[in-house]
């Protein structure tokens, strides 16, 4: 293939197949998100034993489960029998076991096998061995993340890491004590977009003059189209009237306990990859856990992270919800706008990056690596 040549103050993109190309969605599914740690479910939406929740990871549906003792378990969806799926329904509580629908094989909150018709015909069936697949899983921030290979990378280098990487600090993102805050507000969006569109465009601000009237407000260097992530530990400040992270820039609530004087009045963005997005301001935390459903939906799912005492007291969320729900709601339309340009000729070899958007060229590397370097075509 004949060299995509630029000039010397961009870099190239990925090709437009990347965004539109089933072989290389599935390649996708198969080295990142069956491979890395994923952004399951938020812990405290399993409240009680037998609460479960299923998420598509991947290929893969994984059940995620509070056994007896409150722990939290992930297994893949999947009866050991004849392989129906044991849960159907994306959330719910079961009672005292799984069991699944088709022949009443049926499964404790730890994976075993406790009962099925005629067991005890069939002594020599371990009862462990014919157990569910089970599916590593690590609590952090207050979600739980599930990993499906068999010998999962170090949590603490792929998913802590990558907070210690954008804020500089090992110990900075815990002063939020996300793991700590209550749900005020959940949002999910069904994205016609290829999932990397959406990462790329959460990385970079120079689109946020041109599209995010109300961030630019509150956060007037985005103006100048740089992202917060462009330096590493840096927070983009509030501007001089702002008063609060919210839609008009009124007060928010206060500041969260531990968070320190330096980290007042700015906002940090941490993209934790493949597909989780952390947004730390003084007063709330705001979660986007995205779910690739094919090459061209992804559904995103954002919460927003407050004090526990705000949300039970009722207070009225609204204006800082309202604020990252037209940021979330302008950038997926831009997202949307994008992806069937993916498919067109014109972009056959793909795009340019202007030099605030370099650092998006280490996402794209991470990428073609990931999928075995060449394995789906070179990036030029």
């Amino acid at each position: 293939m004949t060299t995509h040549r630029v000039s010397p103050s961009l870099i190239a993109t990925l090709p437009g197949r990347y965004y539109t190309d089933p072989e290389i969605f599935r390649q996708e599914q198969r080295h990142l998100f069956e491979s890395l740690w994923f952004c399951a479910v938020r812990s405290a939406d399993l409240d009680a034993p037998g609460t479960f929740r299923t998420v598509q990871v991947g290929r893969e549906s994984v059940v995620v489960v509070r056994n007896r003792s409150g722990e939290l378990r992930a297994f893949l969806n999947v009866c050991r029998h004849r392989g129906a799926r044991l849960c159907t329904e994306e959330s719910g509580r079961i009672r005292r076991s799984l069991q699944c629908p088709y022949h009443a094989w049926t499964y404790d909150l730890d994976g075993k096998l406790i009962a099925a018709p005629n067991l005890i015909r069939m002594p020599d069936v371990d009862r462990v061995e014919y157990g569910l697949i089970g599916v590593a899983l690590r609590e952090w921030l207050g979600y739980a993340w599930v990993c499906l290979a068999d010998e999962p990378p170090s949590f603490e280098e792929t998913v802590r890491g990558a907070a210690v990487e954008r804020l500089g600090d090992a110990a900075a993102i815990g002063h939020y004590g996300a793991e700590n805050l209550a749900l005020g507000k959940r949002i999910s969006y069904d994205v016609r977009a290829n999932w990397k569109l959406i990462v790329e465009n959460f990385m970079e601000c120079y689109h946020c003059a041109t599209i995010h009237p109300e961030l630019t407000d509150v956060l007037p260097e985005f103006a100048d189209g740089y992202a917060a992530q462009y330096y590493v530990g840096h927070g983009a400040e509030f501007g001089e009237d702002i008063k609060g992270f919210t839609v008009d820039g009124s007060a928010g609530f206060g500041r969260l306990p531990q968070v320190t004087d330096d980290q007042d009045r700015r906002y940090y963005a941490i993209t934790v990859k493949p597909t989780v997005f952390v947004n730390l301001v003084p007063d709330h935390v705001i979660v986007h856990r995205m779910f690739p459903l094919a090459e061209d939906r992804t559904v995103v799912e954002c919460d927003w992270l407050y004090a526990p005492e705000v949300v039970a007291s009722g207070a009225d969320v609204s204006k800082s919800v309202e604020l990252f729900h037209r940021v979330n709601t302008q950038d997926f339309e831009a997202c949307e706008r994008t992806q069937p340009a993916m498919g067109s000729r014109a972009y056959r070899r793909g795009g340019v990056l202007v030099p605030n958007e370099h650092h998006i060229g280490i996402f794209h590397e991470w990428i073609v690596e990931r999928l075995g370097g060449g394995h789906a075509g070179p990036v030029h």
